[in-house]
């Protein structure tokens, strides 16, 4: 049995601190971005569906389908995201839990949360070849997500009365690449990565104790060794300064790096509205305010 529709939306995500040490072991945070969203829509089509290869959103549905034990599914899937894809938002996470939320609502199929996080790991294994599962967690979550590689994950709570303001450089982010960067510095990465471990272990301190000011000061570090180890890009660097320069408790790249986005804490909602503007008249072609 199937509805004319079937609606799926998820929300995207950002790193606030961690990335590439959590690749060796170190804690990393982030955090859901619950008002930027992705909404799959599933419409009955007049030839049956086919799997893509290489392909997220194809392989959701796959997997979904699969799951249902549905053979032959005449129906196909629009996409209207609000989520840049290869910022470091969670755009392909975000995608495939919008498409196996439409693909079960479409055949009116109960979905457990168990068993949509199984689906959307195997499709997005497709998209990262090894995922750590952080970004299907946290799009998965209302919560801030604290993870350590092979340990698993935690939910934090979040209460600083502070304003998260998320800029993109408008270049795209290349995760992969900027691994290797890292990997490629060896033992001279070694240091950048221990600060940012125990950076990532201040911050989460810092939220325990609501401590915004703290924090801020903590991302900017952050931001230092990432630059330190190769991993920012200038139009990053620029938008980073520009932040700090006008108010910012602190600021940093997010995610990969080599482009992507870059976040800037402040105090309250005004400074981060003016903020914002500030940024997108340097050069950020768009942003986004997320209260803390």
């Amino acid at each position: 049995m199937t509805k004319e529709v079937g609606v799926g939306q998820a929300h995207s995500k950002i790193i606030l601190i961690g990335e590439h040490a959590v690749v060796y072991g170190y804690p990393a945070i982030s955090l859901p971005l619950l008002e930027v969203e992705v909404t799959c829509r599933v419409v009955p089509a007049a030839t049956p569906w086919r799997l893509f290869e290489e392909d997220t959103l194809s392989m959701a549905v796959y997997a979904s389908l699969e799951h249902l034990n549905i053979k032959e599914a005449c129906i196909r899937c629009m996409i209207d995201s609000a989520i840049p894809e290869k910022r470091g938002m969670g755009s392909s996470a975000a995608i495939s839990i919008a498409a196996i939320r439409a693909v079960f609502d479409y055949y009116q199929a109960e979905l457990h949360h168990d068993v949509l996080e199984i689906l959307v790991n195997r499709a997005e294994m497709i998209a990262h070849i090894n995922p750590s599962g952080l970004d299907a967690k946290t799009c998965l979550s209302s919560h801030p997500i604290r993870f350590i590689k092979n340990v698993g994950f935690e939910e934090l709570t979040m209460d600083l009365s502070a304003y998260l303001v998320i800029a993109d450089t408008g270049v795209y982010g290349n995760t992969s690449e900027a691994i290797q960067v890292v990997k490629n510095k060896g033992k001279d990465a070694l240091s950048y990565l221990h600060a940012l471990g125990e950076l990532t272990e201040q911050a989460e301190e810092a939220i325990k104790t609501k401590d915004a000011v703290k924090l801020g000061e903590i991302l900017t570090k952050a931001h230092g060794n990432l630059k330190e180890i190769g991993v920012s890009s200038p139009e990053a660097d620029a938008l980073v300064e520009t932040a700090l320069e006008h108010g910012a408790l602190g600021a940093k790249m997010s995610g990969g790096g080599l482009g992507g986005c870059i976040i800037a804490l402040v105090a309250n909602a005004s400074q981060a509205q003016k903020l914002a503007e500030r940024l997108e008249e340097k050069g950020a072609v768009q942003t986004w305010i997320e209260s803390l």
